[in-house]
């Protein structure tokens, strides 16, 4: 029997790399001539660095970077490919988990530290790097992200701005000349499920500002700032549009890494399974189990789990969903997954207790599967 397990993580829980770990040792105490492959995945958010370097046998590297705020972090780059291939998330660097709630300030957090983990995979000499950017705390439209790489931003002054996202409404001109020159040698491919414009009532500082600890004036700002930058950018001929979807991403990085690095926005969940080559693997599986923390009825929108069975079912392999929870009309679940099951036992009374148990919970669900796999 040939299984296939390519989970996303358990956000707050488990990585991936964990799960299939997990899972696998269940299948093999109950069926140990099982073929038992592990790919653990992701969709460009928290976990893809972890899924593509254990799927790809890469490296990470510890790189020190500049958070949100300024204050040094430690961001991590994923090295794979015999390296000539990057991942990173910029929530590493730049992401909302790096601040406290007191701390939340999109007026001033800005991307530079994303920027210095691209400027740590070009000075490895790799060839590609795909950039995953879920989780900011930021929206400055990638300034930050392309200051670090050599961009500069000025007034009608010629004078430089400030590195804050409120400074973007007096900027008269981007200077492009200094950014790296190695970025017109790299492909650079960004992750993202978000389908946002920069701009508007479906923009980014007007969805996700408040997310981020917008007030509403604060949100009328960040426009204003936002709208100023696309003023720029099209008036200087960088962009012709910023109505591309998921240019409101990540605070409009999505945006900037179109203007400033020429990188091309894609679906992060296809994005990760073609790069671990899922289908690849396909051929003579009797079953593929995948899951995340919690699945919900909008999984079969463009979501990873979902992307996940609908290119199984086009090979005629079933699919086991494995989650922590399922949440929503069940009814969905059956036209999405052959099986679909939760690994809570109900006996915890908070979410935090049912994250402490997760790790048994998925051992002795995986293994009781296992027993009707294996009596089937």
């Amino acid at each position: 029997m040939k299984i296939i397990l390519a989970p996303d993580k358990y956000k707050g829980n488990m990585t991936s790399p964990e799960i299939c770990s997990i899972i696998r040792k269940a299948i093999l105490e109950e069926i140990p001539d099982a073929e038992v492959i592990m790919l653990p995945m992701a969709d460009g958010g928290e976990g893809t660095v972890d899924a593509v370097v254990s799927a790809c046998n890469g490296k990470i590297h510890k790189i020190k970077a500049a958070g949100p705020l300024g204050r040094a972090v430690e961001g991590e780059l994923g090295i794979y490919n015999h390296g000539k291939s990057a991942v990173l998330e910029m929530s590493s660097v730049s992401g909302l988990a790096l601040l406290r709630n007191d701390e939340l300030n999109p007026l001033e957090a800005n991307t530079y530290g994303t920027g210095e983990l691209i400027r740590a995979a070009l000075d490895l000499g790799v060839e590609e790097i795909t950039i995953g950017i879920g989780g900011s705390a930021t929206v400055d439209g990638g300034m930050g992200m392309a200051a670090a790489l050599g961009c500069r931003f000025l007034d009608r002054n010629g004078m430089e701005l400030p590195l804050k996202p409120q400074a973007l409404k007096t900027l008269d001109r981007i200077d492009m000349s200094g950014m790296d020159p190695r970025l017109a040698q790299v492909r650079i491919r960004v992750a993202c499920d978000v389908t946002n414009p920069l701009l508007g009532p479906n923009g980014s500082a007007t969805v996700y500002g408040p997310q981020k600890g917008a007030t509403p004036a604060m949100v009328g700002e960040l426009e204003e700032c936002l709208k100023k930058l696309a003023e720029v950018w099209l008036k200087q001929g960088i962009l012709d549009s910023v109505e591309q979807p998921g240019d409101g991403a990540a605070g409009g990085l999505g945006a900037g890494l179109r203007a400033f690095c020429k990188a091309t926005p894609t679906s992060g969940a296809k994005l990760v399974m073609g790069m671990l080559e899922l289908e690849k693997y396909l051929p003579g599986t009797d079953l593929l189990i995948t899951g995340e923390g919690c699945t919900d009825s909008q999984t079969d929108s463009g979501k990873l789990c979902g992307e996940i069975a609908a290119v199984c079912h086009a090979s005629g392999i079933p699919v086991m969903l494995l989650s922590g929870a399922l949440k929503g009309d069940l009814t969905g679940f059956s036209k999405t997954f052959d099986f679909a099951f939760s690994i809570s036992s109900g006996a915890h009374a908070t979410v935090a207790e049912a994250i402490k148990a997760g790790k048994d919970d998925l051992y002795f669900t995986a293994r009781n599967l296992a027993r009707l796999l294996k009596g089937a």
